[in-house]
């Protein structure tokens, strides 16, 4: 039996979008940015370039190093590209909806990569539809370039804001046509995008890890609602929206960035230590060893181990080079999806009084059987200690979720949840442990998991493409 191994029970990642601009080796630096951001997205992966006179386009399904092969970047010609790795939030999982998604139209070619979810895009699309307009696939980004193309802006940036002043809903935004480059960030900045330097070129990427892997100077992030264009003129920046909230999303910090990323402002790795520290001040235990499950609980589980005084240990491996399906044993293995990426270490936790730090508890199903798991391999006492708040409602912008009806955290007590993954203990890192840990990164995120306040209204978006995650 064929199953998903991809933390089926947690938070699916996102995508991740790369550009390079005037670098003679445009697509293969573009290829390895998107190895930098694997981590954001696994189902597909693609790059287009240019050379000034025509886009070149290789896209695939799967990992980057698969999809790509030395002659594939070979042909993708020019000094400028953009690429994209994808897992997606809206639309199905086909090479029709990998990205970059590049179209012909009345004024030349133009390749847009999108990590984000727009909460109207069906709204538009119906609209488009009604006039006899034809999609070729089913992600909201193609709404996008249907908006570009009907506007009559002469320029392409001014057809560009006109496109995302018609959109609602989360955006960081690559587009490339034969002689521009353009990123883009919604008002809100749900998303990170950062702009960086490689001496004569200029680089934009979801997270500052692609540019350490290229050796690119960190500039700056490219600001919530912030349009830049870059051409054989230089840079320019636009800020065309009236002024929002500015709500990052604070999941990032907690699962989703790299831990060598500096992201809105702020060293992930350092903030998931302070998570651990404050978890620790939050609910003390005595323990004999601090336990990561990994590996986004590492950092945390560090900072928890430095803040309670008790030793910290890697009581549990992860295989690595698992894949994303794998063949299941006709004779029944207890637990076997997580015991093929999992492992505990008998000898680091036979006979302890254990705490066990993640980041999140979904549906519960994994934390179970990750504590009986523990237990197996001999731990007196299993102390559950999450780095975030329960999660209590789905995102909406640009992170697949469970609908709420599966969140244990939206029908049970702690107690209750406790009781269900059979844990001696449970405890969650509060809102204000939350914040007081990220207030490096500024004091207003969007945390509507932990809370359900949605900083774009989705309730009024009566066909927004993920309303059924209410039900």
């Amino acid at each position: 039996m064929s199953q998903e191994i991809s933390r089926t029970d947690g938070f699916k990642d996102e995508c991740g979008i790369f550009g390079i601009f005037n670098h003679p080796e445009a697509a293969n630096l573009t290829y390895l940015g998107l190895y930098s951001l694997q981590h954001r997205g696994q189902e597909s992966a693609g790059i287009v370039s240019t050379d000034g006179s025509k886009l070149y386009s290789h896209k695939g399904m799967g990992l980057v190093a698969d999809v790509f092969s030395s002659s594939d970047i070979s042909r993708l010609y020019g000094n400028n590209a953009i690429g994209h790795v994808r897992y997606s939030t809206a639309g199905e999982s086909h090479i029709r909806n990998a990205q970059p998604f590049v179209v012909e139209y009345s004024r030349g070619s133009i390749a847009v990569a999108h990590n984000g979810n727009l909460i109207n895009s069906i709204i538009l699309r119906a609209q488009f539809e009604a006039y006899g307009s034809i999609f070729q696939s089913s992600n909201d980004t193609e709404i996008i370039v249907h908006l570009i193309a009907s506007s009559k802006e002469s320029s392409l940036v001014d057809r560009v804001i006109y496109a995302l002043k018609r959109i609602k809903g989360s955006y960081s935004l690559l587009f490339l046509n034969e002689d521009t480059m353009i990123a883009a960030r919604d008002p809100h900045g749900f998303r990170p995008l950062s702009l960086g330097r490689l001496k004569g070129s200029w680089v934009v990427a979801s997270e500052t890890c692609a540019f350490d892997l290229i050796e690119a100077e960190y500039v700056r992030d490219i600001e919530p609602g912030e349009i830049v264009v870059i051409n054989k003129d230089g840079i320019a920046s636009y800020k065309p929206f009236p002024k929002a909230q500015y709500t990052p999303c604070v999941f990032e910090f907690i699962y989703f960035a790299r831990p060598d990323s500096t992201i809105f402002g702020a060293n992930v790795h350092a903030v998931r230590k302070k998570l651990g520290e404050r978890l620790a001040v939050e609910h003390p235990v005595d323990a004999d060893i601090v336990i990561p499950v990994p590996d986004s609980g590492v950092p945390a589980a560090i900072g928890y181990a430095n803040a309670s005084g008790i030793p910290f240990d890697k009581g549990i491996v992860r295989n690595h080079y698992v894949g994303r399906t794998f063949i299941e044993p006709k004779d029944s293995i207890r637990h076997f999806g997580v015991k093929i990426k999992l492992n505990a270490i008998k000898d680091i936790i036979k006979g302890k009084r254990v705490v066990v730090i993640d980041d999140s508890i979904v549906r519960g199903t994994t934390s179970r059987k990750i504590i009986k798991m523990i237990r197996s391999a001999g731990a007196r006492e299993v102390h559950m200690r999450i780095s975030s708040p329960p999660t209590i409602s789905p995102c909406y912008y640009g992170i697949d979720t469970p609908r709420r009806d599966e969140l244990i955290a939206a029908k049970q007590t702690v107690d209750e949840i406790n009781d269900y993954i059979t844990s001696d203990t449970l405890g969650y890192l509060s809102v204000e442990g939350l914040y007081a840990a990220v207030s490096e990164a500024g004091g207003s995120f969007c945390d509507a998991c932990f809370t359900g306040r949605y900083p774009v209204d989705i309730i009024k978006e009566q066909n927004a493409p993920q309303l059924a995650l209410f039900k």
